[in-house]
């Protein structure tokens, strides 16, 4: 069968709406790595088909216009995070090494998103800008400063810290080293399998400990 026309057959004893949640979340796969690559404008709904091996129409059909594809990209990758944040205000305690022990492993999961996040949300004109300031930042980084606020208020951090300024360098030294992974790795030697993003998981607890922490 050519797949590029039409869903492929379902296989024996495999519920057909399995093979969509394959097919989605290999359109998501590939627009992430594109996104993160080319840039929003430099990607078209075409190159994403034909990098994921289906027809342009599926994908039109699954995610509507390129920027609610974008847009579910971003969620895939944030919603977990946003949830595990949430989880945290309901909890007893959010201690700064927790934080970026959620932010690495998203990293880790998706490696390809903190590019896109640079390129898309971060930087002026960036594409997503508005979007996610408006629906996923509250949930996500403007929530980090009320969290870290009560653990300062329950003297589990040091006095001088400010929450704001500390949510921005937690965001910046769990997230970054992500960015940098093209040199980072090559030139400086960090590891980015499973054992170098528990090291580096390792080493930031280490530093927030000594530098924000009690």
């Amino acid at each position: 069968m050519n797949r590029r026309s039409q869903l492929p057959e379902r296989a024996r004893g495999r519920p057909f709406d399995t093979d969509q949640q394959d097919l989605k979340k290999q359109i998501l796969d590939t627009a992430e790595v594109m996104f993160a690559d080319n840039g929003y404008a430099a990607t078209s709904i075409r190159h994403i088909a034909d990098r994921s091996g289906v027809n342009p129409a599926l994908v039109h059909y699954y995610f509507g216009q390129k920027k609610l594809l974008l847009q579910s990209v971003l969620e895939r990758a944030v919603e977990p995070l946003g949830k595990a944040i949430a989880a945290m205000q309901n909890g007893p305690e959010a201690s700064p090494e927790s934080i970026a022990g959620l932010l690495v492993s998203m990293a880790a999961k998706h490696p390809n998103m903190p590019r896109l996040l640079l390129r898309e949300v971060l930087l002026p004109g960036g594409e997503m800008q508005q979007y996610f300031t408006e629906n996923l930042a509250p949930r996500l980084g403007g929530a980090l400063p009320a969290l870290l606020g009560r653990e300062k208020a329950a003297g589990r951090m040091r006095r001088d810290a400010d929450p704001a300024v500390s949510a921005v360098l937690i965001l910046a030294i769990s997230i970054f080293p992500f960015v940098a992974r093209t040199l980072a790795e090559p030139v400086i030697g960090v590891r980015y399998d499973a054992k170098g993003i528990e090291f580096l998981k390792q080493q930031i607890t280490q530093l927030l400990k000594h530098g924000m922490t009690r």
